[in-house]
This record gives structure tokens, C-alpha cells and sequence, in this order.
């Protein structure tokens, strides 16, 4: 079997659920094709991320002319260095990603200007993925990505909005930063990569923990253990789609439809049935995404 061939259509959930967060816009399938293929399982709801303003602008587009999406807009936490200073430095301190001219403070400024201003759409339901990122980006892009998170912050609160967390090697740095600026009402950290100890942190918070794929993974087992102490009422599932495909799909393309494949692991985790679960997670969605 192709790595680059798409996975089949697991067998459809009994009980309607949402897939937190994905990007349609990097699949290799149209919009209608990605819903009617999420459809067909009972996944009925897609929340489109932005992580740039183009992705951004693209998401509430989408959103507005699709009943079955929602977006969410942002800068990325890597985007942020990549328009003050025009890279992005590799995890070995020489390889240089997204090179282009620096903008400065004020290109940043004017970027977050945008998302604010997408921020305040009735169809843009969060302001994210935006936090922080200390896998790719090096010790000079960290100033960039928390003044960028920051602003996010406040733009979630000024709207009202749901904040939607990218938290990668950050995990103390991202929730001191949530608790000193003042985390807004709905708060949800995407692709949970905490450990049970953190997941307990955000419980107490009342963070929403939405869990993609790689909770299937064989490595593992510190998601699983977060995942077995979230409370339900805060439980979110995702694809991060095209990236994260679970197994045992992984290295596969990753779609809205393969939500039923981690949720049934999910499942598996809590102890409890898979329609339970769904519903839990379809209503914390909905609370999440206010919609």
C-alpha cells in the first residue's frame, strides 16, 4: 500500500461529532469533496484553522460560504519571526525556513491588525493557532512569537472568541504566558502534547485538551495518560489534517473523515463507549466554537 495513498472510509460513527481543528487547504481534495467524505462517517462539523493572513482570510471565506465550517484565524507562532525577521531557524541553529525580506515590529503590527479585523466576523468562531514554538524557531524568534501570542490573546477577548493553542517544547512558557495576560473565557490547546501532570494544570484552568492522532502512536502513552485524566467536559478531537494521520494510517494523508479512527482509540482510553464519547465531544465543540 502507498504511503501517499488516502486511507479508506473507516465505518461511520453511530452519533454526529466535530473535528476541532484541520486545514482544508492543504488536502488534495476540494472543500466539497472533504465534507462530503467527513459527512458520509458522521462527522458533520470542521473547524479550518488560518495560520497566516492568507490562510486566515481563506478560512473565513470558506466558512461563510460552507454551513458545516467554522474558522479560526491567526499568525502561526512561527509566522511571527518569519515576518520580523524574514526566517525561521531549524531545530540545529543553521537550517533557515520561509526565507524572505524582514518586515520589522511594524509588519507584524499590521498582520495582527488583519486578523483582528477577521477576528470580529460572526463566521470566525476562534483566533488561532497562535502561542508558542521552540521546536523550530531559535532563541532570536522567541520575543517575536510572545508578543504575537499576546496580541492573539487580546484579540480572542476583545471578540470574544475562542482561543485556539499551538503549545510545541513550550508547555511552562505557554501557560505562564496564558495565566499573566489573562486566558480568555474558551481557551483550547490543539494537538494536546502535555503530559497527565500538565492535563491536570489545564482541567483546573478549564482548558478545553483536543487530542489528534498521534494519541494512537506507539510512543504515545504520555498523551494516552493525559488524555485518561482530562475530564470529559473538556475533551476535543482533531486531525490537524493533512498532518497526524493515526494509526494505522500514520504517514498516510490525513483527512476530516479518519476522525472516527482516533476517537474509537479515544474511547478506548476513557472506558467508555464510542457514542458517549462522541456526543461529549460534539457538545464541548460546540461550547468551545460557541457555535
Amino acid at each position: 500500500m502507498s504511503r501517499t495513498e488516502a486511507p479508506p472510509l473507516p465505518e461511520p460513527l453511530r452519533v454526529p461529532v466535530a473535528d476541532s481543528h484541520t486545514h482544508l487547504d492543504m488536502q488534495d481534495s476540494t472543500v466539497e469533496e472533504a465534507l462530503a467524505r467527513a459527512a458520509a462517517v458522521n462527522v458533520t462539523t470542521v473547524v479550518q484553522v488560518g495560520c497566516d493572513v492568507a490562510g486566515s482570510r481563506w478560512a473565513a471565506e470558506t466558512a461563510a460560504a460552507h454551513a458545516a465550517v467554522h474558522a479560526s484565524v491567526a499568525l502561526h507562532p512561527n509566522e511571527a519571526p518569519r515576518i520580523v525577521h524574514g526566517y525561521v531557524e531549524g531545530t540545529a541553529g543553521t537550517a533557515r525556513q520561509g526565507v524572505r525580506e524582514p518586515g520589522g515590529k511594524a509588519a507584524l503590527d499590521d498582520a495582527l491588525a488583519e486578523i483582528d479585523a477577521l477576528a470580529a466576523l460572526d463566521h470566525v468562531r476562534g483566533v488561532g493557532e497562535t502561542g508558542l514554538d521552540f521546536f523550530r524557531t531559535g532563541p532570536e524568534g522567541i520575543a517575536a512569537q510572545e508578543e504575537s501570542f499576546r496580541a492573539h490573546i487580546e484579540i480572542a477577548k476583545r471578540h470574544g472568541k475562542a482561543l485556539v493553542i499551538h503549545d510545541r517544547d513550550a508547555h511552562a512558557d505557554v501557560l505562564r504566558v496564558l495565566a499573566d495576560a489573562g486566558a480568555p473565557e474558551r481557551t483550547v490547546f490543539h494537538c494536546y502534547s502535555g503530559d497527565a501532570e500538565m492535563a491536570e494544570v489545564c482541567a483546573r484552568a478549564g482548558y478545553f485538551m483536543s487530542f489528534a492522532g498521534n494519541v494512537t502512536f506507539k510512543n504515545a502513552q504520555p498523551l494516552r495518560d493525559a488524555l485518561a485524566v482530562a475530564p470529559m467536559e473538556l475533551v476535543l478531537v482533531e486531525t490537524d489534517a493533512p498532518f497526524l494521520t493515526p494509526a494505522p494510517y500514520r504517514g498516510r494523508p490525513n483527512a476530516p473523515y479518519l476522525i472516527p479512527v482516533t476517537l474509537r482509540a479515544m474511547a478506548g482510553v476513557k472506558g467508555v463507549d464510542e457514542d458517549t464519547l462522541a456526543a461529549a465531544v460534539y457538545d464541548n465543540t460546540a461550547r468551545a466554537f460557541d457555535f
